[in-house]
């Protein structure tokens, strides 16, 4: 950054009314955030006079895809790496002190700090009428709580990310919207939600026997929105030891809260499984969980099924589960239309949890922009013994090989929803059950049954005269038993299957058949022996 650059911010900074400390501060952060680029070798594209741009940002990405990749500096002063969890929490933003508070914006901008689990420094860079600024590391836009830190020596600190807060639940009030916060990850929430399953930048390797790879945002650029923006857009830049990658989000506030993501790639090698934006959620046990916990809740999960809305426009549920073993589940596909993980049920009395609400989580659809060509949506399932563990994750995988410095370019939107954001057909499934087979009081040990709930309405007649009906098949193993009833409880229909397996891996498959079309979601379920 020029000198003559510095010096305005810091004037224009003081015309506001800042203090001193907080002047030297920002000083101190700016010539630390040159030293970054010149260590990066990016000096040549740094903003000319900080007119920002978004091509700038993929030129950085682009050059930075051509060296090596050389990780983070962890230079956290010992007192803040030394506090443990609690103690980290009592360090909270001020934001009263906050650089976007009585402005009379849209949205504030809050910090996260760094410390404990969070030591790697990310640089935040503010956009105002084009022109791009450092927001640096201040000790007065915290609150230390019972802390007793000497906040001196943080004056080259920066931060372990930010959020964004919006009016989205009551004008008079502005909530928490959306965090990036560690690696790649972000999350955001809708109307009435609470914090569930993340969303990432990028996936590399999940699942595979070498290791996963976590990218991460180096830095952000978010745009100062103006006073009637219904958006706010945050720039980023990725990097790992794979790939680098310049990152746009345009994020919307509202019940369902939008972030579209349009992201260019560098790939600095091959990559041997790319996944393309991954969602990561909690599923400890459930209904249809046989491992089950010692616990006095009925469920604990964030998200309860993957669904696929497939090229071919077939929806598919996948009940989650947290079995004893890891679990890979592929849905190969063509231009996939959407894909989601989803907390389907919101009762309050399945959780019987007051303090987590899990019924208010988030339910997150991905939704393609453009043509994603041949791949697969993947589902990893990972054992888990605690709900603080995120155990599920889901992205889409390209077909098509990862080649070195040949850029990808990928667009979508993501939606964090409680309703469905996109039309669908009827019959979804609500719930999946599975114990031994047979009949009551004649259990079968070597059969499993499984039984679904479909919500399909009014359909009592068309279920007792046959003109609808269940069509199941498996993989592996054998389908010896399949009936379909009318639920007085649920209004809707009920699945009854019973399944001899075979030893080996099986996909299920079922679902509720009219005159030869399905009406309703097609369930999809792994068996493993």
């Amino acid at each position: 950054m020029k000198q003559n650059s510095r010096r305005r911010l810091i004037l224009m900074i003081m015309a506001i009314g800042v203090g001193a400390a907080l002047i030297a501060a920002i000083k101190y952060a700016a010539d630390w955030y040159l030293d970054y680029r010149q260590e990066k070798q990016l000096q040549t594209l740094t903003l000319n006079d900080n007119a920002f741009s978004e091509e700038n940002v993929v030129r950085m990405a682009k050059s930075l895809a051509e060296s090596p990749f050389l990780p983070p500096a962890n230079n956290l002063p010992k007192d803040l790496a030394a506090l443990n969890y609690d103690e980290h929490r009592d360090i909270r933003f001020s934001r009263e002190n906050g650089p976007w508070f009585g402005k009379r914006l849209p949205f504030e901008i809050q910090f996260f700090h760094l410390g404990s689990l969070f030591q790697t420094s990310v640089v935040v860079n503010e956009v105002i009428n084009g022109q791009s600024h450092p927001l640096p590391y201040a000790p007065a836009y915290f609150d230390y709580g019972k802390n007793k830190l000497d906040t001196k020596a943080f004056a080259k600190l920066g931060y372990a990310g930010f959020r964004l807060h919006a009016p989205l639940n009551t004008d008079a009030y502005y909530d928490e919207l959306i965090s990036f916060l560690g690696a790649s990850y972000f999350r955001a929430l809708g109307k009435g939600q609470k914090y569930g399953l993340s969303a990432r930048g990028l996936a590399i390797d999940t699942a595979v026997q070498t290791g996963e790879e976590f990218p991460i945002f180096r830095e952000f650029w978010v745009v100062r929105p103006k006073r009637k923006s219904e958006s706010v857009t945050v720039y980023a830049l990725l990097d790992s030891q794979s790939v680098t990658g310049a990152y746009k989000f345009i994020i919307t506030p509202g019940e369902n809260t939008v972030v579209e993501v349009d992201m260019v790639l560098f790939p600095r090698k091959e990559i041997n499984k790319l996944g393309i934006a991954p969602l990561t959620s909690m599923y400890l046990f459930g209904e249809n969980t046989k491992n089950k916990f010692d616990d006095h809740r009925p469920e604990v999960h964030d998200s309860d099924g993957l669904l696929v809305w497939n090229g071919q426009g077939e929806w598919l549920w996948r009940p989650l589960d947290n079995s004893k073993h890891l679990r890979i589940s592929d849905f190969v596909d063509n231009n996939p239309k959407g894909f989601g993980l989803l907390q389907r049920d919101k009762d309050p009395a399945h959780y019987l949890d007051f303090e987590t609400h899990y019924e208010q989580r988030p339910s997150v659809w991905v939704e393609p922009i453009g043509d994603w060509g041949k791949g697969q949506v993947e589902l990893v399932e990972i054992p888990s013994a605690q709900e603080i563990h995120d155990n599920i994750v889901a992205y889409w995988v390209p077909k098509k090989r990862v080649k070195p410095l040949k850029p990808l370019r990928y667009q979508y939107r993501l939606y964090w929803f409680s309703k469905m954001p996109v039309e669908k057909v009827p019959g979804d499934i609500t719930a999946t059950y599975t114990g031994i087979g047979g009949v009551s009081g004649m259990l079968e040990t070597n059969k499993r049954k499984f039984v679904i709930d479909f919500d399909i309405l009014n359909m009592e007649k068309e279920v007792k005269d046959g003109i609808a009906s269940l069509d199941v098949s498996a993989s592996e193993g054998e389908i010896v038993g399949k009936h379909l009833m009318y639920n007085p409880l649920t209004k809707g229909l009920t699945a009854y299957i019973d399944f001899v397996p075979n030893g080996k891996t099986s996909e299920l498959r079922a679902a509720v058949v009219k005159k030869g079309k399905n009406i309703s979601e097609v369930w999809s379920y792994q068996w493993l022996p």
